[in-house]
């Protein structure tokens, strides 16, 4: 054998010590390879919205209530399925709203017999496309034994039926029946999907991303492709100031401040004392925070202008910050984003592509017109201290820990190329290229190393005189026009804050978003990333889908799929509703649509589910298996080195290991 060829072996030979061990793992291989491909779930652009999302995650994009019609429907009524459901999506708040109700405990012995028969049927239902070992895997501690018992009962009941009988008769006996139904659906809702694929887009707008990060990370089977608003919190968790003040306005800005102080214990004080001294004024209407009507939480005009105040003092300082990284970094092309140097104060105008326009907020006293871009002390004090809140917040290293062990910008997987934004084009179609550290990248290669320097700035985070070099082209990602998560030719937060007129407003998207709906476009990128363009789909967010004003999700022919999820209520009165999801199972892909959830109260009460709408995107030819998945590809590596392994074993060159019985 060749030597380094001897060593993996003799390696693999201390887990597989006997020929016995190695054909029953080999077996065991081919047989998983043979069992129907798992179902994929595909979400995106979730926005901090958590409740609509552990909706979204706990029905499987309707999943769940699809599985409950194939197996119930003429054996239960549309009620009686309807509720199942609601057990399995919320079974501790359901069960209680059930129990409630009932009068006598006959009746709670028949719905906790009638509820455990069902949802141990539902679940062996979900189960079958797994080996029993994975199932085994997922099962919960607490109830491992019971529920393997009764998932896994003999199909010819003669012998065993008062057996299993007897198992649901104690368990309710015992007053454990809402903890053994608990399970089930826990157990249910983990194995209806079995990878998740989060394309971008966790933090900002909504006011829970800290809570459904910790939600994802009780999911075991799943990937992140970050999105430009994630690596907005990443860049300020990796030192970027520029990056922390984005932030900080945009949670100003949906009054959503709570996110940083409440979720993540870094304090605003600092912000909050210098905005109150250096802006007294009351001209800060355009800093007001979007306030959502129908909140449950009131909030006080004090408290409105406080935070106006704040949006305003970051917004000049952000502008501030990112005026010195355009000026160390020439090749980003962004001088025009210098606008603080436009501003003709005595006038009350700025200048913007050659056109003076007046400014609604004429005040910068903290703006000095022969260097605009520098901090006052004041300010300096005060990036100073919020950004030691941010590299300092345990619990959000430990989301962004998550984000980078999880995530990526791209990652092709089973023939399809995921990512959020966009592969920047030029107008002619070609890549477009930047300049980072003096070296030129595009397609591929550029979104390689925009990741390599998302990683290598977050490592670096306690070295900043190292990390500048690396912070500088994070920020660029966020608003860059060459970034494939911004995709755009400029940013024009100025205009949006400071100028009336809309059409300063404008921000052109790259190229890409025209041309995602040419095929060969499509199949061009699939290439360029080592896909078959006559197998592989490209999954985007990013961009809400306008339906109401007739735009389809599915471009080029279905080759290109968005599926921005439309969690963020301030975008579903534009796209008329709650976004898309994607199931791709063994039967092929499904497209599914939301209508806006409601909540969970009226979820658990009234067993009103998010509508949803489903449509085939691509339908397999016969019924896809784990071999033709890239799970497959791995498992065969496995038989063909344990077949090698075998062939030792058989020829002498390894000895097997004889074990005590």
């Amino acid at each position: 054998m060749v030597v380094g060829r001897d060593k993996y072996l003799r390696l693999l030979a201390k887990q597989y010590p006997t020929m016995a061990d190695t054909v029953t793992e080999i077996i065991n291989l081919e047989a998983i390879m043979n069992l129907p491909k798992a179902t994929e779930h595909f979400i995106s652009d979730l926005h901090g919205e958590y409740d609509a999302v552990q909706h979204v995650l706990r029905n499987g994009s309707g999943n769940i209530k699809e599985k409950i019609r194939e197996i119930f429907q003429g054996r239960l009524s549309t009620r009686e399925m309807n509720q199942l459901a609601v057990i399995v999506y919320y079974p501790e708040e359901k069960i209680d709203f059930i129990l409630a109700e009932l009068e006598s405990e006959e009746e709670i012995e028949e719905f906790f017999t009638l509820t455990t028969t069902r949802i141990t049927e539902l679940c062996a239902f979900v189960c079958s496309k797994y080996t029993r070992s994975k199932v085994r895997k997922a099962l919960p501690p607490d109830y491992a034994y019971i529920l393997e018992e009764l998932l896994f009962k003999d199909s010819i009941m003669t012998n065993k039926e008062d057996y299993y009988d007897k198992i649901i008769g104690t368990v309710i006996s015992l007053k454990r029946g809402k903890e053994l139904i608990t399970a089930f659906a826990y157990l249910i809702q983990r194995l209806v999907v079995d990878h998740l694929h989060v394309v971008g887009d966790i933090y900002d707008r909504g006011p829970y991303p800290d809570k459904i990060i910790d939600t994802l990370m009780n999911d075991q089977e799943l990937n992140i492709q970050w999105g430009n608003h994630d690596v907005l919190w990443m860049g300020a968790a990796s030192g970027s100031a520029a990056c922390m003040a984005n932030v900080i306005r945009i949670c100003a800005r949906y009054d959503n401040l709570e996110i940083i102080e409440d979720a993540y214990g870094i304090s605003l004080r600092p912000l909050m004392l210098f905005s109150e001294m250096n802006y007294p004024e009351d001209n800060y209407e355009p800093f007001l925070p979007k306030i959502d009507p129908n909140g449950e939480e009131k909030i006080y005009p004090e408290e409105i202008r406080q935070i106006a105040k704040m949006n305003q003092a970051i917004s000049v300082i952000q502008f501030k910050l990112e005026g010195e990284i355009i000026k160390r970094h020439p090749e980003f092309e962004m001088e025009n984003r210098q606008l603080l140097s436009k501003i003709d104060f005595e006038a009350g105008t700025v200048e913007v592509d050659g056109i003076d326009y007046p400014v609604r907020c004429n005040y910068f006293p903290t703006v000095d017109p022969k260097d605009p871009f520098k901090l006052t002390e004041e300010e300096e004090i005060v990036v100073q201290r919020l950004m030691e809140g941010f590299l300092n917040s345990e619990r959000l290293h430990k989301h962004i820990q998550f984000l980078f062990s999880k995530g990526s910008l791209y990652l092709t997987y089973n023939d399809n190329l995921l990512f959020h934004g966009c592969v920047p084009l030029n107008e002619d179609g070609s890549f477009m290229s930047m300049t980072i550290n003096d070296k030129q990248y595009s397609g591929k290669a550029l979104l390689d190393k925009y990741e390599d320097v998302l990683r290598k700035g977050y490592l670096n985070r306690k070295r900043p005189k190292e990390n500048e070099r690396y912070l500088d082209y994070i920020w660029y990602q966020w608003e860059g026009k060459a970034s494939s998560l911004f995709g755009k030719d400029k940013m024009t937060t100025f205009e949006r804050l400071y100028i009336e007129n809309k059409e300063t407003h404008i921000e052109n998207k790259n190229i890409y978003y025209e041309e995602r709906d040419n095929l060969d476009v499509c199949c061009k990128i699939l290439e360029e990333f080592g896909l078959d363009p006559q197998k592989g789909h490209i999954i985007n967010g990013h961009t809400p889908v306008k339906e109401k004003r007739g735009e389809n999700p599915l471009k080029a022919n279905g080759k290109l799929i968005v599926i921005d999820g439309g969690f963020s209520k301030a975008y579903q009165p534009t796209t008329g509703l709650a976004g898309y999801t994607l199931l791709y199972n063994s039967f092929g892909m499904q497209l599914v649509s939301h209508q806006p959830f409601t909540s969970v109260k009226d979820a658990i009460i009234n067993e009103k589910d998010i509508v949803s709408t489903r449509r085939i995107v691509d339908k397999e030819l016969k019924r896809k298996t784990v071999r033709e998945t890239d799970v497959g590809v791995r498992l065969m590596q496995q038989v063909q080195d344990l077949q090698q392994l075998l062939k030792a074993y058989q020829e002498g060159e390894i000895v097997e290991r004889v074990t005590k019985k």
